[in-house]
């Protein structure tokens, strides 16, 4: 049996609580309930106990020989971060595209060309599912070590059904085998596959016909995305796609209106998708019906920022009403980052956030974004425990220091998997 874990004498413990059945929205992505001198107490798995060190020390006297203690004086303890979208199974990397952008060429342009995506779908379909396991294996290691202790992973790198099923196979074996929770996400939408240029019409009826059931009847994902854009898949497409997995239990999400304004927010409400992520181009109206039907809004920063491009206005976003949270979009194209930490910085630096709405915008709304708001993303009794140190002694801190790593120690569902900063 484990031993029961008591963190102590936090400098600031930062809870998040209150949001488990809905996300935090407006002034409410400010709350971040913070205790001072604050302690946690853990048992199998869970989250027992959540108060003031003096506290928890008299509740659980009797027990403290048999805990492991931490003592977190001087740090901060926060939930486990959560990336909500990213495209974490893939092959090879795309450098060579990178010179290119920054010499002019567009991602639109590389793309038609026969690059990106497509690129990235090549060298996915020659890996073996052994490769494949390895180098994401490597990129979870290295979420960990960021303090993320969930990710929801896509397909989407295959756009045939060999590749895309040895892509969901490799998600669920990194479920089985690696301490962060891994969510899988079905992307047969991600891209029109070169073999099918001249008849998209053709892609879009192998998705629905033949993808869609074998990923629903061997239960590989919990979701289904599309990539909606112009030059990708029309709204139309979009729709057929996203109610076809609909009809058999897999949830919608969408990439929608990244490169140009594409109705994609607008067909996130009106389907009821669980997210519309990217949101670069949508239009006012479509973020009103997102935020009115409870889509989330889910922003990459890091996309935008790899992209050179201008960063979405995540502080109009919010003050509308939506539901905001943040990701990576780990990929090899756009954003090839796990610094989830990275992300809260840009958010804060260029979409308008404060650095608590970063924080909510990485925890809470993001176990949303992905349909665990009950289960993870705040510190609260009974959830799963999930929980990061960091070697700073407030939150402001994780934005105020850019790009520094402040992880200490991760526990992951009541084990602590990384200590000092290395993987245990």
């Amino acid at each position: 049996m484990e031993h029961p874990i008591f963190i102590k004498n936090a400098s600031q413990l930062i809870t998040v609580g209150g949001f488990s059945e809905t996300p935090a929205r407006k002034e409410k992505m400010k709350q971040l309930s913070i205790i001072e001198n604050g302690a946690v107490w853990i048992e199998s798995e869970k989250i027992i106990s959540v108060g003031l060190t003096s506290e928890l020390e008299r509740k659980y006297s009797k027990q403290l020989h048999q805990a492991e203690v931490i003592d977190a004086a001087g740090k901060i303890v926060i939930p486990g971060l959560i990336d909500p979208h990213t495209h974490l199974v893939y092959a090879g990397s795309r450098e060579d595209e990178f010179n290119l952008r920054l010499n002019g060429a567009t991602y639109m342009e590389i793309m038609n060309s026969g690059g990106g995506i497509h690129s990235t779908t090549a060298r996915t379909r020659e890996a073996t599912e052994e490769k494949l396991f390895k180098e994401s294996k490597n990129r979870l290691d290295l979420f960990l070590l960021h303090g993320v202790t969930t990710v929801e992973a896509k397909s989407g790198y295959g756009l045939n059904w060999e590749t895309e099923y040895k892509q969901l196979k490799v998600v669920k074996k990194l479920q089985r085998s690696h301490p962060i929770d891994v969510v899988s996400t079905f992307m047969g939408a991600h891209a029109v596959p070169r073999e099918y240029k001249d008849c998209p019409e053709l892609y879009v009826d192998l998705i629905i016909n033949e993808m869609l059931p074998k990923v629903a009847n061997e239960n590989l994902a919990e979701f289904n995305d599309v990539f909606c854009e112009r030059g990708v898949f029309t709204p139309d497409q979009s729709r057929r796609i996203l109610e076809a997995g609909n009809r058999l239990g897999l949830k919608p999400k969408i990439h929608a209106d990244e490169i140009e304004p594409c109705q994609g927010a607008e067909l996130a409400a009106e389907i009821g998708a669980v997210s519309a992520d990217h949101l670069l181009r949508a239009s006012e109206q479509g973020i009103k019906e997102m935020a009115e039907k409870g889509v989330i809004g889910v922003l990459l920063p890091g996309t935008a920022f790899f992209l050179m491009t201008e960063a979405v206005n995540g502080r109009k976003m919010i003050d509308n009403g939506l539901a905001v949270a943040l990701s990576t979009d780990c990929n090899p194209g756009s954003s090839p980052t796990v610094s989830l930490p990275l992300m809260m910085n840009l958010a804060c630096l260029k979409m308008g956030l404060t650095p608590s709405e970063a924080l909510i915008a990485s925890t809470i709304n993001a176990a949303h974004a992905i349909s665990r708001g009950n289960e993870i993303g705040s510190i609260e009794e009974g959830k799963k425990a999930d929980l990061v140190i960091l070697n700073i002694p407030n939150y402001i801190q994780i934005q105020y220091y850019y790009g520094i790593n402040h992880t200490d120690t991760v526990i992951k569902s009541g084990k602590i998997v990384v200590k000092d900063g290395r993987r245990c």
